[in-house]
């Protein structure tokens, strides 16, 4: 069966996870994904523990199904190196700061003049364009600067984090849809274009609708925890022997959920009645359901509430959720050639995404790929180009 991408040759010159995402990401679908590290390799490379093999599992989150060639952009040959590559591909993915690419003789106006139909995405921190251009990007300064934090953590607390590079990981996916998006018009144009997708951008419009309620009224969002701006109840609560989650979406719902804790008077008390009136009296609502979660176990209330049709869940841990049924039965847990892996939820019925090579060693495939380029690879070694 041909994957979606077969016949795409894609350069990934980035590091860490916003790009090497995107990249496994085409790769999956079944682009050749080529990446272009330095001698010392992509900087997850070293980000550990843990290791297995010598490979970290940082790195290996984000670049299986891709060809690893060691070079030194800097080194006198390179460029012919380069042109080769670039005549070839299809799409380039580079996450250099602003300026960088061009002194390596890889930038966007440089590559298109040696290949037109080149489709070119940049992934930066702000932007290649605007006051924030030169920025460093990194995933934790832009969850604090576009707002994320402001709105994670504990109501009276302070601003958090999410535990994972989350504005990386969406800034991949986008430029992965930027990239379809551009492979798509080029079909028509005959021609290739710049992609621009920064952290920045990304994770401004990941806001959604707590963006849209500050632009609607003008005033600053809050924190509630693992509590919701707009819905009540919609959060965790303390059962008596852990946690689980509540998501009461609709007043149908709430009807449910009165149902099962026996609760009939909630159904015409003034400040339960609706959404907006448990919204407005949230604490009195919470409380009260906080009272009665409290008095028996997690399973207790799963039960209830799957048998009532609502929503609620236990709050797992990670390896809970690596471990739980639906993550095997969709197929979730990967493995190739002993590297465990997580895997991909795109699943296309006619052409689905392949899992063909594990994580590669550093310039593993540095012989393979210089010889389909008609390149000596013996001498470009030897010149200290490749390694």
């Amino acid at each position: 069966m041909i994957p979606s991408l077969h016949g795409i040759t894609v350069l990934e010159l980035s590091r860490v996870l916003a790009g090497p995402w995107c990249g496994m990401t085409l790769a999956d679908l079944g682009a050749d994904v080529i990446k272009l590290e330095p001698f010392n390799g992509d900087d997850t490379r070293a980000l550990g523990p843990p290791f297995r093999d010598g490979m970290s599992a940082y790195f290996a989150c984000c670049n299986r199904n891709k060809r690893s060639l060691s070079i030194d952009l800097r080194a006198e040959g390179a460029a012919a190196v380069i042109a080769a590559l670039a005549a070839h591909a299809d799409v380039v993915i580079e996450n250099y700061r602003t300026g960088t690419a061009e002194t390596f003789g890889v930038g966007h106006d440089q590559l298109a003049a040696i290949n037109p139909r080149l489709i070119y995405c940049s992934i930066s921190g702000y932007g290649r364009t605007g006051i924030g251009a030169q920025w460093p990007g990194y995933d934790f300064v832009v969850q604090a600067e576009a707002g994320l934090m402001a709105i994670t953590g504990a109501v009276d607390g302070e601003p958090s984090k999410v535990g994972v590079a989350l504005v990386d990981v969406l800034t991949g996916q986008n430029a992965v849809i930027a990239i379809l998006a551009a492979l798509r018009a080029r079909a028509h144009s005959g021609v290739g274009q710049r992609i621009d997708v920064s952290l920045f951008d990304t994770q401004l419009q990941a806001l959604a609708n707590v963006a849209s309620s500050v632009c609607f009224t003008g005033e600053d969002a809050h924190r509630y925890g693992n509590a919701h701006a707009s819905i009540v109840p919609y959060q965790s609560f303390h059962a008596s022997d852990g946690d689980f989650v509540l998501a009461v979406a609709s007043d149908k719902l709430w009807q449910q959920v009165c149902a099962v804790l026996l609760q009939p008077q909630w159904l015409t008390d003034a400040r339960f009645c609706d959404n907006a009136a448990r919204v407005r009296n949230r604490t009195a609502v919470c409380s009260a359901l906080a009272d009665l979660f409290s008095e028996k176990p997690v399973q207790h209330w799963l039960d209830a509430m799957a048998k009532a049709g609502v929503p609620a869940a236990r709050v797992n841990s990670v390896k809970q959720a690596l471990e739980h049924p639906v993550a095997h039965d969709r197929g979730m847990r990967i493995a190739i050639d002993d590297i465990p892996l997580v895997g991909s939820p795109l699943n296309l019925s006619a052409t689905p995404v392949r899992y063909q090579r594990p994580p590669p060693k550093l310039g593993e495939h540095t012989d393979a790929v210089l010889a389909e380029l008609g390149l000596d690879a013996k001498a470009l070694r030897a010149a200290g180009v490749v390694r």
